[in-house]
């Protein structure tokens, strides 16, 4: 997957022009290395990173080098959302690099099917350990393991691909199906009539016994 980046002088344009004419300034850097400063069309870099995401190796095109890199951190704005800033972090092919990769869930759980069982995701992403072509864009968490209240998914459950080595403890919980929550019922306190009943009888008698009054006047 390739991205055309340019070298970038930082004396040449402040970074809002640039981002004013649709480019976003980058960073490169690695084991080594020394830093590069960048600029990459943000419609093409938009591109990029919704198939490589951060755990998949990109060609990084300056006219006639190319370098391997993953996308390392992308700042974005605060209001707007969009990226503000991009951090490449480039690879040897031959070393071996730590990424955390984004679990995605498959399946169909039958305790959430059949007995209304609610999915506890307690992680998202996993850290692992690969050679750069070998880290998985994704892993796959089956949810259909979850066929009943109380069962739970580790870590040691996963299937991990060859030359991938997970960072976390196998004992780790992924997914727990619980019991789905009870609502209490909350019974409103009945009210005693009785006091109200009684004050309303004595001033429907203090009318009537002042209306006698003012007749007999």
């Amino acid at each position: 997957m390739d991205l055309t980046v340019t070298k970038r002088v930082l004396e040449s344009k402040s970074l809002s022009a640039l981002r004013a004419e649709g480019f976003i300034p980058a960073e490169l850097y690695g084991h080594d290395i020394p830093n590069v400063h960048l600029s990459v069309v943000a419609k093409e870099f938009t591109k990029v990173y919704a198939a490589a995401g951060e755990n998949t190796v990109v060609t990084l095109v300056m006219g006639t080098e190319q370098r391997p890199a993953i996308i390392h951190h992308v700042e974005r704005h605060y209001l707007s959302g969009q990226p503000a800033s991009i951090d490449f972090y480039q690879v040897r092919m031959d070393e071996k690099i730590t990424a955390y990769v984004p679990i995605l869930f498959i399946g169909d759980s039958a305790a959430v099917r059949e007995k209304s069982a609610v999915i506890n995701k307690s992680m998202t992403e996993i850290e692992v350990e690969a050679l750069p072509n070998d880290l998985p864009h994704d892993l796959t968490v089956d949810l259909s393991l979850l066929d009943d209240i109380d069962k739970t998914i580790y870590v040691r459950d996963m299937v991990m691909p060859k030359g991938v080595t997970v960072f976390v403890d196998g004992d780790t919980a992924i997914a727990t199906a619980t019991a789905p929550r009870v609502e209490e019922e909350v019974v409103a306190p009945v009210a005693d009539v009785t006091e109200v009943k009684v004050e309303a009888e004595e001033k429907v008698a203090e009318r009537a016994a002042s209306k006698a009054d003012e007749e007999k006047k």
